[in-house]
């Protein structure tokens, strides 16, 4: 499946009318998205506090579903956006590449060009 085909797909299951109105520039589908974002990353976490903390076994299966809640939710968000997850990936890459031009280092971490980064972005 191509990615542009997922956030059709994710649409098609979204809520179909909103029960709460835009506030400024954050409409229902922006904060719809963030909210449920926010919330999947937590069921992620949980999933590891239950496996570091009590010995669970680490349950991958609920891990990928999770990982699937999370891009569902980053679908509808950047359909509201106007955004496809190639140009967020693009973007994303580009400004990795101008904080971290050969690899990693805590120095690069430390010490980032904000302005450069945003140019990045930008583009």
């Amino acid at each position: 499946m191509k990615a542009s085909e997922y956030i059709n797909n994710a649409k098609r299951t979204e809520v179909s009318k909103y029960t709460f109105g835009k506030t400024g520039e954050v409409t229902p589908r922006i904060e719809h998205g963030v909210f449920g974002v926010v919330a999947e990353a937590g069921e992620l976490m949980d999933a590891i506090r239950k496996s570091k903390i009590y010995g669970h076994d680490l349950d991958k299966t609920n891990l990928v579903e999770e990982v699937g809640d999370v891009m569902w939710y980053l679908a509808i968000l950047c359909d509201e956006l106007g955004v496809s997850f190639e140009e967020v990936w693009e973007k994303n890459i580009r400004k990795l590449k101008a904080r971290y031009p050969e690899k990693f280092t805590n120095k690069k971490f430390k010490n980032r060009d904000l302005v450069k980064e945003r140019r990045e972005l930008e583009k």
